[in-house]
């Protein structure tokens, strides 16, 4: 009886070493990956549209590169814009809710105010394009209040806020070389990117600018997504 015993405490000792050596081989050949170690990632963003000519530009730009990016629309500007919206989800691009009417007076008159815009928004998204939308930027970035960002996510949004961006709202008629400019040094020492940018109808140095700002980041090793 002791002998079958030690058999098998035998047996047992030499499949734990045989596992044990497997494991740590493997653990040898095998990285650990980090995606915030690894990867540099850009998020492009654009704020406030559709517009015909602006967006439609640089949903050119951004087919030729191959890169998805993210748009918060206005649902007062879908109107007479309905085949862009569509062309923009098409393309596999990310349609986020931004305003239905981009006016703050009326956005954050009350917490309800807030979510009947919200809803607004993306039902005109859905009614166009079929989408559901999921993400959500607030209309003037960081002027609602953290409660209100809890009350948007409980709605089922992530809240998408920014890190960077062209300066393409403040900095009055900048051109195309200065958006740029501007771009980098916003970015500059960042792992992660989330860039501000516009595509409402008098954002077209924003549309030149795009192209150098793609080439930029590529050249510093960051990778495009969409949210």
């Amino acid at each position: 009886m002791q002998k079958k015993y030690c058999i098998v405490i035998t047996v047992f000792v030499a499949v734990l070493l045989f596992l044990t050596s497997f494991a740590m081989k493997t653990a040898q050949a095998t990285p650990v990956f980090s995606f915030a170690q690894t990867e540099k990632t850009v998020y492009l963003t654009f704020d406030d549209g559709p517009s015909t000519v602006v967006t439609n530009r640089v949903l050119d730009i951004l087919a030729k590169e191959e890169i998805k990016a993210t748009f918060f629309v206005v649902g007062e500007q879908i109107e007479g814009r309905e085949e862009t919206l569509r062309r923009i989800a098409a393309e596999g691009h990310t349609i986020g809710v931004h305003s239905q009417t981009h006016r703050y007076n009326l956005i954050y008159a009350s917490d309800d105010a807030l979510l009947r815009d919200v809803h607004a928004c993306a039902e005109r998204i859905r009614a166009v394009t079929g989408v559901t939308p999921h993400v959500y930027r607030f209309p003037g970035g960081g002027v609602h209040r953290p409660a209100q960002k809890k009350l948007i996510e409980r709605e089922g949004y992530r809240v998408v806020e920014w890190n960077a961006g062209c300066g393409d709202e403040e900095i009055p008629n900048a051109t195309a070389e200065r958006l740029v400019k501007e771009s980098i040094a916003s970015s500059k020492g960042r792992n992660t990117v989330v860039f501000l940018s516009h595509d409402s109808p008098h954002h077209k140095e924003t549309a030149a600018a795009l192209p150098e700002i793609i080439d930029y980041f590529r050249a510093q090793g960051f990778v495009f997504r969409a949210f």
